[in-house]
C-alpha cells in the first residue's frame, strides 16, 4: 500500500485579517469564521481524495517565515499549496515572496501550486500530484 501524498496549505491567520480593509475588498462578505471553515472544508476533501493535508497559518510577516521554515522542518510535504489570501492581495506582495522562498530553500522536492478560490484547493493540488 502506497503512502498518502502530504499536502500543506499555507495562508493567513483568519482572525488577524481586516476583512473590511481595501486589500480585501475583493472578498466581499468573508470573515474569519468562513475562512476558517473553508479551510476546514478544504482539508475534509483532500482527505476524502487520499491525501495526507496539514496547515500552516501565519500573521502577516513577523513570523510568517519561522513560522512555515519550522513546519517545514517537521514534515516533508509532496505539494505546497499557498492560498489566494496571501499571494492576490497586493500588499502581500513581500509576504508571498518570503515564503516562497523559504518553500524553495526548505523543501525544494515539493510541487508548488496555487488556488483561486477556496473550493478549487483539491483541483489546484491534483494538477500537480
Amino acid at each position: 500500500m502506497t503512502q498518502p501524498k502530504t499536502v500543506l496549505i499555507v495562508g493567513l491567520v483568519p482572525e488577524l485579517i481586516d476583512f473590511s480593509s481595501p486589500d480585501f475588498a475583493a472578498f466581499p462578505g468573508l470573515n474569519a469564521a468562513k475562512v476558517r471553515a473553508a479551510l476546514e472544508a478544504d482539508a475534509a476533501k483532500l482527505k476524502s481524495l487520499g491525501y495526507e493535508p496539514d496547515m500552516c497559518l501565519t500573521d502577516f510577516g513577523a513570523t510568517a517565515e519561522a513560522t512555515l521554515r519550522d513546519h517545514l522542518r517537521r514534515h516533508r510535504f509532496d505539494c505546497i499549496l499557498i492560498g489566494a489570501g496571501v499571494r492576490t492581495v497586493p500588499s502581500n506582495l513581500l509576504l508571498f515572496e518570503k515564503l516562497i522562498n523559504v518553500v524553495h530553500v526548505s523543501a525544494p522536492h515539493a510541487k508548488i501550486c496555487f488556488n483561486t478560490k477556496p473550493d478549487d484547493t483539491a483541483a489546484a493540488i491534483q494538477r500537480w500530484i
